[in-house]
């Protein structure tokens, strides 16, 4: 049916709200397998990590599978040279990911064709004479990358930050005058703002700070020293792997940035403290969660509570603003879902919990067993959970437990998987998947 004007005007209205999302809210369908654009073809977008609007939702028309194995469901899969954890990010046709090799020498980013899964560029971005020790669980290309219509930031901590084309992998500009001793390897991702600026933790065994960098130039917008009472001298206590969340709360903007022993929020155009929590544990690694009303941290390990805190406060909120506080079977490493009241979480011993967002109780619980560092994903009726040993549960939303699938790959994700409309973006320790049921290639549009 032919749009009226009015529609076109108000779809257009739409699609420039969502231009750093991963979707036209009420417009995307159902992609074709050339691609996957929306209805009034705009370019599907997952523009960093869980998505252009940091929720981890796929969009409403997306119709992706719920059931999968190395000889089912999938339209291609990309063994993969080297070694990263940073999830897949998209622009159309194009996904973007890292990767390094296992010795953190050679660092590269490489540019995915959605539609083949053939390498449209691969390039080596950074090299290190010497690198610190990465730990078993973390690898040098951990940080997920970021991209927009025309260019992709990739980011390996203190090795290197750098602004590259989208469409050959040219390097704009590069910064590696931020330093920052991780001790255990870079975890945190850049997150991107509607005005042009990228976010960075630096949460180091030696230093913690945050920084602001201009997107187009990479110059210095701000940065900020984290200024806590760690309580000790141990740095293995002061370093952190969390990527931070922007906000909106009456109006104004905030940075919601967990570290070790706190999450502070900030101003997003100058960096000024608004508030902060405190609590005992380090090393936080999940993103924040927010429904509107209250922010959902994973305060990290030894062993992590989930707490809900009213972002309205000024100052220390520890003992004004902390609305609960639950401690039972709460995922140090990945990153929760929240939907429709409910949040979803998962211990890195595989058990699963759904918690009430307003009270912070129980709803239930199920041991799935393996292993767990990939973050949730929600789609339509269903949540995707993601193991270390190849395994892929989905469940169906709600406050009553249905495992509606359990799949299996040759491999397990460090990764978060990447919705497309009708398929699924997952990468293993050794691949790349498209996960979606067959296209008739006689039918399917040129992109």
């Amino acid at each position: 049916m032919r749009k009226s004007p009015c529609l076109a005007f108000l779809a257009s209205l739409a699609c420039l709200w969502a231009l750093t999302s991963d979707r036209c809210p009420s417009l995307a369908v159902a992609a074709d397998s050339s691609g996957t654009p929306t209805a009034d073809g705009e370019p599907y977008r997952w523009t960093q990590f869980r998505g252009g609007q940091r929720d981890s939702q796929a969009a409403a028309a997306a119709e992706l599978p719920i059931r999968w194995s190395e000889t089912e469901n999938v339209r291609w899969k990309l063994p993969l040279e080297h070694r990263g954890w940073s999830s897949p990010a998209v622009w159309g046709d194009t996904a973007v990911l890292t990767e390094a090799t296992p010795d953190g020498k050679q660092m590269f980013a490489l540019a995915v064709d959605l539609r083949d899964g053939k390498i449209l560029w691969r390039k080596l971005i950074f090299e290190n004479a010497e690198v610190e020790v990465a730990h078993v669980m973390n690898s040098y290309a951990s940080p997920s990358p970021v991209v927009d219509e025309r260019r992709a930031w990739v980011h390996f901590g203190s090795y290197g930050t750098a602004c590259l084309s989208l469409q050959d992998g040219e390097v704009i500009w590069q910064r590696r005058d931020l330093p920052c001793a991780h001790h255990r390897g870079p975890g945190s991702s850049p997150l991107l703002d509607d005005q042009g600026r990228l976010f960075i933790h630096y949460d180091g065994f030696d230093v913690q700070y945050v920084v602001a960098l201009s997107a187009d130039t990479g110059e210095t917008i701000w940065r900020r020293d984290r200024e806590i009472e760690y309580g000790t001298t141990d740095g293995d206590q002061m370093k952190a792997y969390s990527t931070p969340l922007l906000i909106t709360v009456d109006g104004q903007a905030q940075l919601i940035s967990p570290t070790s022993k706190a999450t502070i929020a900030y101003r997003p155009d100058n960096g000024e403290e608004i508030w902060r929590v405190l609590y005992q544990e380090f090393s936080a690694t999940a993103q924040p969660l927010f429904d509107g009303k209250q922010v959902y941290i994973s305060t990290g390990f030894g062993k992590a509570h989930l707490i809900a805190v009213d972002p309205t406060g000024t100052g220390d909120v520890t003992l004004s603003h902390l609305r609960w506080d639950t401690p039972r079977g709460i995922g140090s490493k990945s990153t929760g879902l929240h939907r429709d009241g409910l949040i979803y979480n998962v211990h890195d011993a595989g058990v699963a919990t759904c918690v009430d967002a307003q009270t912070g109780e129980t709803v239930w619980t199920q041991r799935f067993g393996g292993m767990f560092s990939a973050s949730l994903l929600g789609a339509g009726d269903y949540v995707y959970w993601f193991d270390h040993d190849g395994v892929g549960y989905v469940t169906r939303h709600g406050r009553d437990l249905e495992v509606v699938a359990e799949n299996r790959l040759d491999d397990g994700c460090m990764a978060s998987p990447v919705p497309l409309s009708d398929s699924l973006l997952v990468r293993t320790r050794s691949a790349l998947y498209r996960i979606g049921a067959p296209v008739d290639a006689s039918t399917t549009p040129a992109p």
